[in-house]
């Protein structure tokens, strides 16, 4: 009896999702749980695997496709591969040759269908990448290393390949432009960008943060920090753990409004926002205010990990109730961040300088750092706003009230 390949069950707050690449065409041999379809969704790419071996009979979608949840995509005939021995997939003429020169019918590719994926796109040697996997197998993580190790080495910034997209050159004399589609994740970060601007009514107030007792807390703790934790104290934890100080103390914050209601959030899942080959995501740090600062170092790495890698799981970006973005690691000096709907505010971070600053009547250089804060007016008042980040402000120059609670 055939057997249905469907789209995954998408979560309710993704509607639709689109076909990038299929793996295999009509006829060819599959495994079970090989990687037939990549799907783009608006958060992650989801990869579709083969429910059992078999032969596909027939595809119903084509690349590019828009598609929904549970509907068919191919048909897969059941073969008897998965009840007889692999000699009896070998063709009758060569089932009596010697065993050194009888060979199965099909031979699987070294390279898993996502990183044939990138190897292509990238136009990469794969003898060039070292393989991390079993068997020095190369993953979808180790070529993206390999990517940007390139890309930090090359004198000028590459432009990224396009993922299963049409695209299309046009040259005038030697004026030339590239026009491709935008990705489903680039069109939904648009659409909520735009949405934002057009329903929340949003302000940002700005303040700056010397974090000299921060830099000094870091460097005094730094190596027994991480010889006892096995991961580095960054910046990160210190901001979320001051968030949530500040969250506490004004609620609305970490609200958002449904419909004509208010929903104030009793619980902290602070958004992350991270750069991706895909784009901007924010990956949630979820239940925040119950995590030790290695506990969310920790976290934090690994979520940016699989942002580098593509491999963050809808659960994993889905949700949220404030969000963290620090443009300082791009060199940003000051910023007015946009919010993440349904979210009714957003903390800019931005690049550590050293500035002349009055303390005791005296002039004296400190690391300080421009903060914004973009909030929706709707819901929190511009007083509540300023106390917001200036409790954040006070919390960083002081770190100790980070566990006094104060």
């Amino acid at each position: 009896m055939s057997v249905d390949v469907k789209v995954p069950m998408l979560p309710e707050s993704v509607t639709e999702a689109t076909l990038l690449t299929w793996h295999k065409q009509v006829g060819d041999i599959v495994r079970r749980d090989e990687t037939l379809v990549d799907i783009e969704t608006e958060k992650v790419v989801l990869e579709v695997p083969a429910p059992q071996d078999g032969v596909i009979k027939e595809l119903t979608r084509n690349s590019g496709d828009v598609v929904t949840s549970d509907e068919l995509l191919a048909v897969i005939e059941p073969s008897k591969l998965e009840q007889a021995p692999a000699e009896a997939a070998i063709p009758s003429e060569t089932k009596h040759q010697p065993e050194e020169e009888a060979k199965p019918p099909r031979t699987e590719s070294p390279m898993g269908p996502a990183v044939r994926k990138l190897v292509t796109e990238n136009k990469l040697d794969i003898a060039d990448i070292t393989g991390t996997g079993k068997d020095g197998r190369v993953t979808k993580a180790d070529v993206v290393e390999f990517l940007d190790r390139r890309k930090q080495s090359a004198p000028a910034p590459q432009p990224a390949a396009a993922v299963s997209t049409v695209v299309s050159t046009a040259t005038k004399g030697d004026r030339s432009e590239r026009r491709e589609p935008m990705s489903r994740l680039r069109a939904t970060i648009a659409q909520r960008l735009v949405q934002a601007q057009h329903t929340a009514a949003m302000l940002t107030t700005f303040n700056d943060v010397n974090l000299q007792s921060v830099l000094d807390l870091r460097k005094r703790y730094k190596e027994v920090f991480e010889k006892k934790h096995g991961t580095r104290l960054g910046f990160m934890s210190f901001f979320i753990k001051a968030s949530i100080e500040a969250l506490k103390r004004y609620p609305a914050v970490n609200g958002s409004i449904d419909g004509n209601d208010m929903v104030f959030h009793q619980y902290y899942d602070i958004g992350i926002a991270a750069a991706s080959p895909r784009g901007l995501v924010v990956p949630i740090v979820r239940d925040a205010d119950k995590k030790s600062f290695a506990e969310l170092e920790m976290e934090i790495a690994a979520l940016a990990d699989k942002a580098r890698a593509g491999t963050l799981a809808m659960e994993e970006l889905s949700g949220g109730t404030f969000t963290i973005t620090n443009g300082g690691v791009f060199g940003s000096m000051l910023s007015t961040p946009i919010l993440n709907p349904p979210q009714s505010a957003i903390l800019g971070m931005h690049r550590i300088e050293q500035r002349p600053v009055a303390e005791s009547g005296e002039v004296v250089i400190r690391p300080m750092m421009y903060l914004a804060l973009t909030y929706d007016h709707r819901i929190i008042d511009g007083a509540e706003a300023v106390r917001f980040l200036v409790t954040i402000k006070d919390s960083l120059e002081d770190p100790a009230r980070l566990l006094l609670e104060i």
